[in-house]
């Protein structure tokens, strides 16, 4: 009988790939921050009733895009005035990270567009899923993926020198590629075209949603 991991064991596991999930699909900083806790007190009221063979990564991508659906909605919202703006929390990424060229061109992608590559490069999601998320099929979801990662390739392939690690794009005609904080790698392996990437590109400075370097 397989049992399940401990909640704080998924945060840690899964916490960076939800954060750059929300941060692609949201674009601001902030609104990527409070979906992102969002996300983890959803899915800590609904582990205890989740399978012990469920996929937890796809899972927590799924709770996240509906929350980056209420952010938006929420931002809509007349804003409340208050005396002083929170201090940050420790564990968001830089700033430079914020404003870096990868960040910046995934942002201005067509939405779509940038919520396949981030669900599909990002998240691992298959295409029929990301389909039920967005609508549409699952032929349109590879469309609107393979669509933004040609975008990305024309905008950092003239990404400024300070960034280089920002120009390597995956070469397979619609082969997945890793997104990562700063590094668009290719997936060597034509078998995963068809199968969600599970192991993001490691940058070993960058800290996790813990707060802890990996």
């Amino acid at each position: 009988m397989e049992t399940k991991e401990p909640f704080e064991t998924v945060v840690t596991r899964h916490g960076p790939v939800v954060w750059r999930v929300c941060r692609a699909v949201l674009s601001d900083p902030a609104d990527a921050e409070d979906a992102w806790s969002e996300t983890f007190l959803a899915a800590l009221r609904a582990y205890p009733d989740l399978p012990a063979t469920a996929n937890v990564q796809a899972w927590l991508v799924t709770i996240a895009h509906r929350k980056a659906v209420d952010v938006v909605r929420a931002r809509s919202r007349a804003a409340v005035p208050v005396a002083s703006l929170p201090e940050p929390p420790a564990h968001r990424d830089d700033p430079p990270e914020h404003d870096s060229p990868l960040w910046r061109a995934v942002a201005a992608l067509p939405p779509k567009q940038r919520h396949a590559v981030a669900y599909r490069y990002l998240g691992g999601l298959p295409y029929g899923q990301i389909a039920e998320l967005l609508g549409g099929t699952p032929a349109a979801a590879r469309r609107a993926a393979a669509d933004g990662v040609a975008a990305l390739r024309r905008v950092l392939a003239g990404a400024p020198a300070e960034a280089p690690a920002l120009t390597r794009v995956a070469t397979a005609a619609g082969g997945p590629a890793e997104i990562h904080a700063g590094t668009l790698a290719e997936t060597p392996t034509a078998a995963s075209v068809e199968t969600p990437a599970e192991v993001l590109v490691e940058t070993p400075a960058e800290p996790d949603r813990t707060g802890e370097h990996r």
